[in-house]
């Protein structure tokens, strides 16, 4: 065993002196040894895609996939192609990860995205939208509507569109208008009949309305006419005693990331309000266009836009497939996936004639570990913040909220404990991406109701997940913990699969009440017990573990090392499990997006494997386990392997040491790196090949349908007992 070697837990104390292999000579390692991260994000967009091809699953399911698709796609650009732009236009041309000049980059994800976008749409029109035709629901042109559906429509159009509809001309008394990002909208030329001039107007598809409007009718088919449209057959209507020549449908993208400078801001809440506006005017950064535009229409957006050739993507009709999202209101279970209903975790199953489980009590008996959406955060989560705001004898509630719902019961439970006068910490991080505004109105509602409300640490992001309850329970003080790796949000815990760890543990309720005073006070500097915390100590916590885990292998005996993450991108830590593969460490990396470490490396990476899963939820727990020569050291928590995670956030991850749950986490990860699993898997040249059927083309085991199972079968046996 090796725990005398890394004391407090595998990590606290050890001295960088231990740290001999993460600080060996890069020589021993090739020079081009990561994926650009930018094309392993494509990659990843492209596996979303490949769900929506694949023609074994619900009609409704793929349309839906598409739509995320899209949806990703948007903010890749918003974020990632207008910071490498970024860096170009203010001359800080850092090279990427792969040692490449942004330009470069740009150019590749230019050929790789436009690609990938005509894909997506010939995905829509060959493949998704004739299968749900064959459904019963059908996409539909105005043309193929007859003319009682042509007249009914025309009437919706006069009485819901028409009014809130905006044209806006383009002539030397009117300038080129602001075109807002993600809107989707017409380019119109027009002739005045008077006098024979051509003009330009743009109108604005209203984002309020419902991107699909119903055909109305009495036939089992479901139709639905695209809001654009609908509008577009109806211009004359919008320009009387002009002829409509053309009109084509045109969406930009803006480079819509925020940034703060803290140090320079006395009041962050202020700063970010008013970066938030400045947002709405960030550059263009894309420009979608229909594939019939004409050059005139054409030339005149990318002269008015400041826009590039490379940044135009000319594709079919319609644009912004985000708009499939509304598909999810239809009212057919048949063409979904069978639902999944979570079952309440057993430990916190109600006992006896009581219909509410005691939480506190259950904890207090042993540690609970929670894996959602299998088992139910209203029954875990939110019954445990519930239970101390009501609770007499809780004293204070600590908390960390980095993303969570407009309607959160998780807040009000927040609200209501301070009401009751007990003392509330909400740690809100406003500057959680694009949901920066919904966090400061939550903030100001918390600040409003009592609770004392702070923003974390200058130049850090606070992602850790964490809830700290105090109890007094027979006249001592018992601390009550969650620690997981997904937000406390009631609405992603539905599609996000997490973890969650319950534990009255009184070390790792040391460690979190250290952690939220430093939270609320002061830079944190302190080590802890059981938990990694960064931005100091995580990195070189897992640096440790790794080359702990080097020197089994190299004293002959079995090593191996499971990591799952949402990104693996961090340099040093992929460096640090190339050179555990070089001893003979088994390395399996299970990672849902992008991913810089490569598998095609003789003599480096002939020990890694890595695995992708994508399907109905969203894979987002972070799990990191070390063999440890027998006595697994295994972690949950919310840091993934970038460096934004391990050097610009403050987050946390706990050591999980009840056998059972250690057991259930390691065999949760080998279920998803087994052959007979469905997976993505990483070869050569960072192409990720799909593998769903056997060898007699029989479906392989889905992870999410087998683990729910299994958790299933877990409450029916206690049910029994």
């Amino acid at each position: 065993m090796i725990d005398a070697a890394i004391t407090d837990a595998g990590l606290g104390d050890a001295e960088d002196d231990d740290f001999d292999a993460v600080e060996a000579p890069d020589s021993l390692l090739p020079d081009h040894r990561y994926h650009d991260r930018e094309i392993s994000w494509l990659a990843f967009n492209q596996r979303v895609l490949e769900l929506a091809e694949d023609p074994t699953l619900p009609e409704l399911e793929r349309s839906n996939f598409l739509a995320i698709f899209a949806s990703n796609l948007d903010e890749f650009f918003m974020v990632r192609v207008a910071g490498l732009k970024r860096r170009i236009v203010t001359g800080l041309a850092v090279p990427t990860n792969v040692g490449r000049a942004p330009s470069d980059v740009l150019a590749d994800i230019s050929r790789e995205a436009h690609a990938l976008q005509l894909r997506h749409a010939q995905a829509w029109t060959d493949l998704v939208r004739p299968a749900l035709a064959d459904a019963g629901i059908e996409i539909t042109d105005w043309d193929q509507l007859g003319e009682s559906e042509q007249a009914a429509l025309t009437e919706y159009f006069q009485l819901h569109v028409f009014p809130v509809l905006m044209p806006l001309a383009v002539d030397p008394a009117h300038p080129f208008p602001y075109i807002s990002g993600l809107s989707l909208n017409l380019a119109i030329r027009i002739r005045n009949a008077r006098t024979g001039r051509q003009e330009f107007a743009r109108l604005k598809v209203p984002p309020m309305l419902p991107r699909l409007v119903a055909v109305p009718g009495t036939s089992e088919i479901v139709r639905y006419l695209p809001l654009e449209d609908l509008i577009s057959n109806h211009l004359d209507d919008l320009f009387p005693g002009m002829e409509v020549l053309d009109h084509h449908a045109f969406r930009l993208t803006r480079n819509e990331d925020v940034e703060i400078e803290e140090d320079e801001s006395e009041n962050l809440i202020q700063a970010l309000e008013a970066e938030l506006l400045r947002r709405r005017f960030g550059p263009p950064i894309r420009l979608e266009i229909a594939d019939d535009m004409d050059d005139v229409t054409l030339d005149l957006l990318i002269k008015e836009l400041d826009i590039t050739d490379q940044e135009v993507y000319r594709l079919p009709s319609p644009l912004d497939l985000r708009g499939l999202f509304s598909l999810s209101k239809v009212n057919r279970p048949d063409l979904r996936y069978p639902p999944h209903l979570p079952t309440t975790a057993v430990a916190f199953q109600p006992t006896g004639s009581s219909n509410r489980a005691d939480i506190f009590a259950a904890i207090r008996k042993n540690d609970v570990l929670v894996h959602h959406p299998y088992e139910s955060f209203a029954t875990s989560v939110q019954a445990f913040l519930e239970q101390a705001a009501r609770d007499p004898h809780v004293l204070a509630i600590k908390q960390t909220l980095y993303r969570t719902s407009g309607d959160s019961p998780v807040v009000q439970a927040l609200i209501d404990a301070a009401e009751a006068g007990k003392q509330v910490l909400a740690l809100v991080e406003v500057k959680a991406r694009f949901d920066e505004a919904n966090n400061i109105v939550w903030a100001r509602k918390l600040e409003k109701a009592g609770v004392h409300v702070v923003y974390g640490l200058v130049g850090l992001k606070t992602h850790c997940k964490l809830a700290l309850v105090i109890r007094e329970e027979e006249g001592m003080l018992r601390h009550y913990s969650h620690v997981g790796t997904g937000n406390y949000n009631p609405k992603t815990s539905r599609v996000y699969e997490d973890f969650g760890l319950f534990t009255a543990d009184a070390q790792v309720g040391k460690d979190l009440t250290r952690l939220f005073n430093e939270l609320s006070g002061y830079a944190i500097e302190k080590k802890f017990k059981r938990l990694l915390v960064a931005p100091l100590h995580l990195r070189k916590g897992l640096l440790r573990l790794i080359n702990a885990e080097r020197k089994i292998a190299e004293a002959g005996r079995p090593a191996h090392i499971r990591i799952k993450v949402n990104s693996m991108v961090d340099e040093e830590i992929i460096d640090a499990l190339y050179r555990a593969s070089q001893a003979g460490v088994k390395v399996d990396i299970w990672v849902r997006g992008i991913c810089s470490i490569k598998t095609d490396l003789p003599g480096v990476s002939d020990n890694i494997t890595v695995r992708s899963i994508l399907g109905r939820y969203l894979e987002h727990s972070r799990i990191f386990t070390f063999e440890n020569d027998g006595d697994p050291q295994v972690f949950i928590g919310s840091a993934d392997m970038m460096h934004r995670n391990l050097d610009r956030r403050v987050e946390a991850l706990v050591r999980v040491t009840d056998e059972r749950h250690v057991k259930e986490l390691l065999d949760f990860f080998d279920l998803a790196m087994d052959d007979g699993t469905s997976t993505w898997h990483l070869g050569a040249g960072g192409v990720w090949e799909r593998h769903s059927v056997d060898a007699d083309g029989k479906p392989l085991v889905d992870l999410q349908d087998r683990t729910m199972n299994q958790i299933r079968r877990r409450r029916r046996s206690r049910s029994v007992r």
